[in-house]
């Protein structure tokens, strides 16, 4: 009975690592960790915030239609921040962020009873959406994805726009900000030492022990790991299905995009179609093609 209490208590929880520890170490929780998520802000932004009761947690725990459990979302500075913390690509940030924001702005105005329908403007918070992103892809220091990319007919017209900033936080990237927020280089140094030891051959528990072992050996987080000790495996749960399942997909979806750029090369080579119709034959973007084509002649 007790062995198929822990099973379904695995099966109910399907995270990694990676997203329970940031959720837990800025969630603001409590004071230290409302401190984390204002140094945080901080190092973003380029500002000195010091009042931990300036920051508005406004975290949901459920979203309609999007799963979406490991968000962070505050009020600070008339602005309404999300930070989400990812450890594979996903183009489809700005449509659930969107959502997301959706009901966050539900939420505001319906606490502070502001009526939509009044015939003068209502004022609401500024949004900021903010993806830190670990996954063993490589990726830009800073890549923005735009919800008109998703848009099935592609204009000029500008009208509408919604934009999640993803953030590389993988060793050689972004350093500076790690460098002015201690939390995240802590954080970021934990992760990346349970990544290390599981690539060198060692088995995740093994892995994740080591690293809170060496964790509370250098004080990281201000004694976080020693006081979170004894249910550190609740908080670093590490779904083996799932990092496999994840890998697979990263793995198929850059082999179908290497496939389609190799197949836009020939069709280049043959000069019988012009760049857009190689571009929508290949599922490609018009840049992509372009790119290509510039290469083509470089190497001539």
């Amino acid at each position: 009975m007790k062995r198929k209490i822990k099973k379904t208590k695995r099966q109910s929880s399907k995270r990694t690592f990676k997203d329970s520890l940031f959720r837990e170490i800025y969630g603001g929780k409590d004071e230290r960790s409302k401190r984390w998520l204002l140094s945080l802000y901080n190092a973003l932004s380029g500002k000195n915030h010091t009042n931990i009761e300036d920051l508005k947690i406004t975290t949901i725990e459920n979203v309609l239609y999007v799963k979406m459990k490991n968000d962070l979302s505050f009020l600070l500075d008339s602005q309404m921040n999300l930070f989400e913390h990812q450890s594979t690509i996903n183009p489809n940030m700005p449509l659930r962020g969107l959502i997301y924001f959706v009901q966050l702005y539900q939420n505001e105005i319906s606490k502070n009873k502001k009526d939509i329908y009044r015939s003068t403007l209502i004022k609401i918070p500024s949004p900021r959406f903010v993806v830190f992103y670990n996954g063993s892809v490589e990726q830009p220091d800073i890549v923005k994805y735009k919800l008109s990319d998703a848009f099935e007919i592609q204009d000029d017209s500008g009208e509408f726009e919604w934009t999640a900033t993803v953030i590389n936080i993988n060793p050689g990237h972004n350093e500076t900000l790690s460098k002015n927020c201690k939390s995240l280089y802590h954080y970021c140094s934990f992760v990346n030492r349970v990544k290390a030891s599981i690539k060198s051959g060692m088995t995740h528990q093994d892995a994740i022990n080591e690293a809170v072992k060496y964790a509370i050996k250098e004080n990281f987080l201000e004694g976080f790991f020693k006081e979170h000790r004894m249910n550190i495996d609740l908080l670093t749960e590490f779904d083996q299905e799932d990092y496999d399942r994840n890998r697979r997909e990263e793995g198929y979806e850059m082999g179908v995009h290497d496939t389609s750029l190799a197949t836009a090369k020939n069709f280049l080579a043959l000069n019988k179609l012009s760049d857009e119709e190689i571009a929508q034959c290949c599922s490609l973007s018009l840049e992509d093609v372009l790119a290509l084509k510039s290469e083509l002649v470089s190497e001539k």
